[in-house]
């Protein structure tokens, strides 16, 4: 069990109720316990949201331990599944093992020559100011496939290829599929689309120049700072607890689709917001305004159109109370 302090009341009934069943719980106040956690563990209970399951696994690294992510809100998304007034009802399944687990391919970056947490979801490539170019050089197994100008570069896991990358024009690729996408942000290369590797492809960033310092951001919660360049292959799979019957991928795909006609329909600033949420996660209004560098009163009308169209949502901000968090919906 796991939870990020300002949730540890919520986290404590989680694990009452679950003593209560007769299963030896133990409540960790920090991502980074997990890191010391050995493989007689039967699995990580995560309560809180995406971020929060994201946080685990990237500490988690190498440890195949399973993970059942409990959402605090009454929205459950992807990897916090769970709603938290449902984990009553389903303490038996946990006990006589009456769930699914998915394994979920990860991508292995190294940044600078260094390692970095395995990346569930994407490895984004971005100048640091949003909407600024940049030139990089792609490689795949050693050989040069592009060099290109653009806003960013994405190389996403089939799970990831319905989060960020999908919103920047990448394909939507089935759970099954044993391949990785590269997908180039808002390329100035009309010709540029997306590429579809195998999983186990050595695929490098190089070359990387921009007016402003580029980052790595894994997951869009990890980011370190690149001086040379970045390489992805393949990871260790993580382990996901599926408790309830998923939605079928054909109905993800159509409500994606469905979403992406509404975004077009936006205004620039509203779509410039959105993009910025996706790869920075929740962020305040300030917080929004500094990395888009527009106007308030702009951020807060796009912020406006989003939640009507239920795009984002916005959540108390729990360490700071005078504020609001600002997040993507997550299907």
């Amino acid at each position: 069990m796991v939870s990020s302090y300002p949730l540890m009341a919520t986290s404590r009934r989680v694990v009452e109720a679950l003593r209560r069943r007769g299963i030896d719980a133990i409540l960790s106040r920090r991502f980074s316990e997990l890191r010391k956690i050995g493989n007689d563990y039967d699995m990580v209970i995560v309560v809180g949201v995406d971020r929060d399951v994201l946080k685990a696994f990237h500490h988690l690294g190498n440890n195949d331990v399973p993970v059942l992510g409990v959402n605090t809100t009454e929205t459950p998304s992807f990897l916090a599944s769970l709603k938290l007034s449902d984990f009553e009802e389903v303490v038996d399944k946990l006990v006589f093992g009456d769930y699914k687990i998915e394994e979920c391919p990860r991508l292995k970056p190294t940044i600078n020559g260094a390692s970095a947490p395995y990346a569930l979801n994407e490895v984004a490539i971005f100048p640091y100011r949003s909407a600024s170019l940049m030139e990089y050089k792609l490689e795949v197994n050693g050989e040069e496939v592009w060099r290109d100008y653009a806003d960013g570069v994405i190389i996403s896991t089939p799970l990831g290829s319905t989060a960020y990358a999908m919103s920047a024009g990448g394909p939507v690729i089935h759970s099954g599929s044993k391949v990785f996408a590269i997908v180039p942000v808002n390329s100035l290369d009309p010709a540029r689309r997306p590429l579809i590797v195998p999983q186990e492809s050595r695929i490098r960033i190089t070359e990387i120049n921009s007016r402003y310092q580029c980052e790595a951001i894994i997951d869009g919660v990890y980011r370190r700072k690149i001086s040379e360049d970045v390489s992805v292959s393949l990871g260790p799979h993580a382990r996901i607890i599926r408790i309830k019957e998923e939605h079928r991928m054909s109905e993800k795909i159509i409500r994606k689709i469905e979403i992406s006609r509404e975004i077009a329909k936006m205004p620039p600033s509203a779509k410039f917001v959105l993009k910025v949420l996706e790869g920075e996660g929740p962020l305040t209004l300030k917080a929004i305004v500094k990395r888009t560098m527009l106007p308030t009163r702009t951020v807060q009308h796009a912020l406006s159109i989003l939640m009507k169209k239920g795009l984002v949502i916005k959540t108390p901000n729990l360490r700071d109370v005078r504020q609001d968090l600002y997040r993507v919906k997550r299907e």
